[in-house]
């Protein structure tokens, strides 16, 4: 049986893993480079930044794949390297997660950078066909799953899903984020995205990233009572950023003893991955994990 649905059918709480963009900034990259140069050009950041995570107690270690489609990855030099970056992200993150017994890997796939028709440019068939090609790669480098995440829109977040079983089999989950408090800049509500996304055979479906943790509350309740006793997979900001002007990079104001508070309530609301989007440190990770594991 997949490692993922084992442990996640067995019961346990896992933790997902902190910040990628927020935390590799800090560790040199410079604003515009896409994190999956680092892939080719810096594994070993990749790879140190990941392993402080697993060290830190995260059960789950994404790729840093987020934005590794080939659409997306009009701004990266490796364009036409697109799956090969996947593959190499997803060995990376493997070998950060063999660090933690029996730690899995999750195929991170972000949104394509602009809009399905009939609101933007994209055709739903090319958006399809370049999630498909980014889920095979990530399933031939060894993902336990795939997480289709950030997203906003059904048409999009559709398309991702489509194009991912088309090509493998493995567990999907599906997070959306909203940023307008429990809405997404579409418009969308969680109680339609569960519906839609458990019936559709997603193993987890939830949110990240957003606003304040206080509204991250507010739609995990949405997805509980909408579908009782569902999975969900709740990996949020720590809260709202204010810009550094010194150093221009995003300051959050959540510390790891808020994160771990609020990991807390979102188990008990029915959360069995719980994690850190923007602004999440290894520290931040440490206060999740003994909060909901002791």
């Amino acid at each position: 049986m997949n490692k993922f649905l084992e442990r996640l059918n067995g019961g346990e709480i896992l933790v997902a893993d902190g910040a990628t963009g927020s935390n590799l900034q800090k560790m040199g990259l410079k604003p515009g480079k896409p994190p999956e140069d680092l892939i080719i050009d810096d594994p070993d950041t990749i790879l140190n930044l990941a392993s402080s995570f697993a060290k830190a107690g995260s059960d789950i270690i994404l790729t840093c794949t987020f934005g590794g489609t080939r659409m997306r990855m009009k701004d990266s030099k490796y364009q036409d390297r697109t799956p090969e970056v996947n593959m190499r992200a997803a060995e990376i993150a493997r070998k950060a997660a063999s660090l933690r017994n029996g730690g899995l890997v999750a195929g991170s796939m972000g949104p394509v950078g602009a809009l399905i028709k009939p609101y933007g440019p994209l055709e739903a068939e090319e958006v399809k066909a370049t999630f498909a090609e980014q889920a095979k790669a990530l399933a031939e480098g060894g993902v336990d799953f795939l997480l289709i995440e950030t997203m906003f829109a059904f048409e999009e977040a559709t398309a991702a899903f489509e194009g991912a079983r088309s090509v493998t089999d493995l567990p999907i989950v599906i997070s959306f984020s909203y940023d307008r408090g429990t809405r997404t800049m579409m418009g969308v509500k969680p109680k339609d995205v569960i519906k839609r996304y458990s019936e559709m055979d997603a193993v987890m479906v939830g949110a990240n990233c957003g606003t304040t943790l206080d509204n991250m509350e507010s739609v995990v309740k949405e997805y509980a009572a909408t579908v009782p006793n569902f999975p969900l997979w709740v990996k949020p900001n720590a809260g709202v950023p204010h810009m550094d002007i010194e150093t221009e990079q995003g300051v959050y104001d959540m510390g790891p003893e808020d994160m771990g508070n609020y990991a807390k309530k979102y188990v008990e609301l029915g959360a069995k991955v719980v994690g850190g989007c923007c602004g999440n440190t290894p520290e931040h990770i440490a206060a999740i994990a003994k909060a909901v594991k002791e």
